[in-house]
């Protein structure tokens, strides 16, 4: 009589645990294990390591202005549009086959266009031009996965066509020129530092973003993520889509839905953005390196398996706080705009860091948490 083992169900996320660990390892060996299969201890180690960094450095007068608490707290702002779009790449990436999204900054830039019109020129409520641009950020991101879910273009080509096709219509779209009404110079407030409550007397001000964009998207990302089927879904198509299909998981559905979640965020960042220029550009989302190439790199940086199926949101968070923190330092190391242009050098080293590190830890301990 032969036996079978009963395989693990194919909906449920899996649940990647370090190898055993021998009984003669050395410490070493095991804090060396324990920071490549727990990302977010690896991450809060590495931002302690930058923040002490300059920190001396600054207490060595190498920098051009203090590296303090202040300072950490103010350039917090950066952290709202990157970290909201490195949720939206988690979704994608999540996906599977592939799953990215290059169109997010442009998404951004003709969001924000939109939201431009309808709170700065159509007198709508600032409620109802922020759901409009929400809803709107979630079309463009239906036609993404529409090309890649159900028509089953690489997410690559069809984020990049999407891309230049959002852009342009971002710039045409108001003839080249920014909207700069006074509702939207106003707009401006919201994107203040605030006194945080009861403690706030001996800490800094924390940019409001925080607290109305990020931290709500955040919770939200995570709740679909760990306490929905859609959630175990989308763990479940992007670890193997083969056997979701199998298994009569909606997979073309689950993917369509990541790209419709990414543009909805996207469509939050351009809110952000619009309140933080006062002013709703055309060229807001894709100037200079544009948005998707941090976003992809904080979300690689967290932890997220470009291959799918692998991620975490506390792992894009603080790879966020990474970035920003390490670019504020780099921008006082150096004077005038040397700095910007080795903050770009950083970015990409820190691609090709979180790249190798995803790689090792797959090959060597089945994926990080």
């Amino acid at each position: 009589m032969s036996t079978t083992t009963p395989s693990a169900p194919t909906g449920v996320p899996p649940v990647d645990r370090p190898a055993p660990t021998g009984g003669g390892e050395s410490l070493v060996a095991r804090v060396v294990r324990a920071l490549l299969t727990q990302r977010v201890v690896l991450l809060a180690v590495l931002i302690v390591v930058v923040v002490v960094v300059f920190t001396i450095m600054d207490a060595g007068d190498y920098l051009t202005a203090p590296y303090d608490a202040d300072y950490l707290s103010s350039s917090l702002i950066n952290a709202v549009p990157l970290a909201l779009l490195g949720l939206a790449e988690l979704l994608v990436i999540l996906s599977g086959r592939g799953g990215i999204d290059l169109s997010v900054g442009a998404i951004v830039s003709l969001a924000g266009m939109v939201f431009g019109f309808a709170y700065g020129q159509w007198g709508w409520p600032l409620w109802s031009a922020i759901l409009l641009t929400a809803v709107f950020g979630g079309l463009c991101g239906a036609l993404n996965g529409f090309l890649v879910a159900y028509i089953g273009f690489p997410a690559l080509i069809a984020t990049l066509a999407t891309f230049y096709a959002f852009k342009s219509l971002a710039i045409v779209i108001n003839n080249q020129r920014p909207i700069s009404t006074q509702p939207i110079q106003e707009l401006f407030s919201i994107s203040r530092s605030v006194e945080l409550p009861v403690i706030g007397g001996n800490l800094p001000n924390v940019p409001l973003g925080i607290f109305t964009f990020l931290i709500p998207t955040a919770i939200a990302v995570w709740l679909l993520l760990a306490r929905t089927t859609y959630g175990r879904r989308l763990y479940a198509i992007g670890t193997n889509d083969v056997a979701g299909r199998w298994s009569a998981l909606p997979v073309r559905d689950t993917r369509f839905k990541a790209y419709v979640y990414a543009g909805v965020i996207s469509g939050l960042v351009a809110v952000v953005t619009v309140a933080q220029f006062a002013s709703a550009r055309p060229d807001a989302g894709v100037s200079g390196s544009g948005m998707a190439l941090p976003a992809i790199t904080i979300a690689v940086l967290g932890g997220v398996a470009i291959t799918g199926g692998i991620g975490r949101v506390a792992g894009v968070v603080l790879a966020t706080l990474l970035i920003v923190w390490l670019n504020a330092g780099i921008l006082l190391a150096f004077v005038g705009n040397e700095g910007s242009q080795y903050q770009l050098l950083a970015l990409g080293t820190v691609l090709v860091f979180a790249a190798l590190l995803n790689g090792l830890t797959n090959r060597r301990y089945g994926g990080s948490k």
